[in-house]
C-alpha cells in the first residue's frame, strides 16, 4: 500500500512580476496570504507513518520562516510565480524530507499551483 499525508503552512509576502507587460495587475508589487501544502507518500514505517507530522514542520517551517513577510523577489532566484515558488520550496525541503512528492501553493482562496515530482 501507499498513503499520503500532508501538512499546510501560511506565511505573508509580497512580490511583483516586472517581465509581465505594463497594464497587467502582478507587474505592481503586490502581496499574498500564502498557504504551502507539502505532501508526502510512501509506506508506513514501523511507526505506522508515512513520516511524522512533526518531521514535515522540522523541514518547513525554517524556509516559511524565511519567506514570511518578505519581498519574494529578493529570495526567489527565478520569476515569482507560485509555480515558481512551489518548485523552489520543493528543492529547498527535498534533503531533510525525501518522501516530499508534491507542493501545493495557494496564493488566494481560488488560485493554487502544484508541482509534482
Amino acid at each position: 500500500m501507499k498513503f499520503t499525508v500532508s501538512k499546510r503552512f501560511a506565511f505573508e509576502a509580497a512580490h511583483s512580476l516586472p517581465h509581465l507587460p505594463v497594464g497587467h495587475q502582478c507587474r505592481n508589487v503586490h502581496g499574498h496570504s500564502y498557504v504551502v501544502e507539502v505532501f508526502c507518500s510512501g509506506p508506513l514505517d514501523a511507526r505506522g507513518f508515512v513520516v511524522d507530522f512533526a518531521e514535515i514542520s522540522a523541514a518547513v517551517k525554517p524556509i516559511v520562516d524565511r519567506l514570511d513577510h518578505q519581498f519574494l523577489n529578493d529570495i526567489l532566484p527565478v520569476h515569482t510565480t507560485a509555480e515558481n515558488l512551489g518548485a523552489w520550496i520543493l528543492e529547498q525541503i527535498i534533503p531533510a524530507l525525501p518522501l516530499v512528492t508534491r507542493v501545493d501553493v495557494h496564493e488566494t482562496a481560488r488560485s493554487c499551483a502544484r508541482v509534482e515530482r
